[in-house]
Order: structure tokens, then sequence, then C-alpha cells
């Protein structure tokens, strides 16, 4: 598959987290578009500005942490569903708590995915070869084998 025509938007407040997604991103899928936001807040003005440009390429993936300041990723994702242009859009939520009850709340609004953040790189390269499996492989109804 050609992931040069992909695009993946993230959304984290810890620039250690954003770096270390990005650098295990680039080895599963190299040629991945990554937007990075530091919170929720400029996330969305990220996603209403591109999707008001009629000649951008799509959305297909966005990455959000569920603690961020300003906007939190709860609050992110249900502004992301509520909007037409943008609803379609798989989200997976990213957390250091993999507590049941806030598992099932991301859910109820409206999450693809919920991820566990790693302590590891090595973890961190599995998650991102599975976000490229269930997320980015599929694009378009091609899967790679």
């Amino acid at each position: 598959m050609d992931f040069s025509k992909l695009v993946v938007y993230m959304a984290d407040d810890d620039a250690d987290d954003r770096y270390i997604m990005h650098k295990a991103l680039r080895e599963a899928a190299p040629s991945v578009t990554l937007i990075e936001a530091e919170n929720g807040d400029d996330l969305l003005l990220m996603l209403d500005a591109r999707s008001r440009e009629p000649a951008s390429a799509p959305v297909h993936l966005i990455l959000l942490d569920m603690n961020m300041p300003k906007v939190n990723g709860l609050e992110t994702l249900t502004a992301i569903r509520s909007n037409p242009a943008l609803r379609h859009i798989p989200a997976v939520m990213m957390s250091t708590s993999a507590e049941p009850a806030q598992v099932a709340v991301a859910y109820q609004h409206g999450i693809n995915g919920y991820i566990q953040k790693p302590t590891t790189y090595s973890h961190m390269r599995q998650i991102a070869q599975a976000i490229k499996i269930c997320f980015l492989n599929a694009v378009g109804g091609h899967v790679q084998r």
C-alpha cells in the first residue's frame, strides 16, 4: 500500500510521548504524514481548518491522549463526533490508565480503539504496527498481507 497519501493527526500534551509515537509510526509506515498537536483545542482548530480546504488530503486516523489541558481527549472526541465533516474519521484513545471504567467511557463517546501507553519503546513499536494493520492498511479497501 502507498502510505504517502495517508494522513494521521495526533494530540498529546507530552512532547516525549509525541516524539516516541511519531518515531514508532514512522518505522511502521515511513511515508505517512503525521501532524501533531499539543492539546485537543489545537487539534480541533487544525482539523477544522483542514476540513475547509477542499483540495486537502483526507484525514485517515486521529490519535488522542486521554488527559490533556484545555480540552481533554473525551471532549475532543465529542467535538469530532458531533462534526459532520469529521465524525467518520477513526479515532484511537491513548492513556497511561487502563482502568475499565475509563476505557468504557471512551467507547461510549465513540472511540474506535483504546490503547494503554507503553513504558518501553519496543512496546510502542508493536503498538505502531498494530495501528498500521488495524487502521491504515485497510484504507481504501486494500489489506496488505
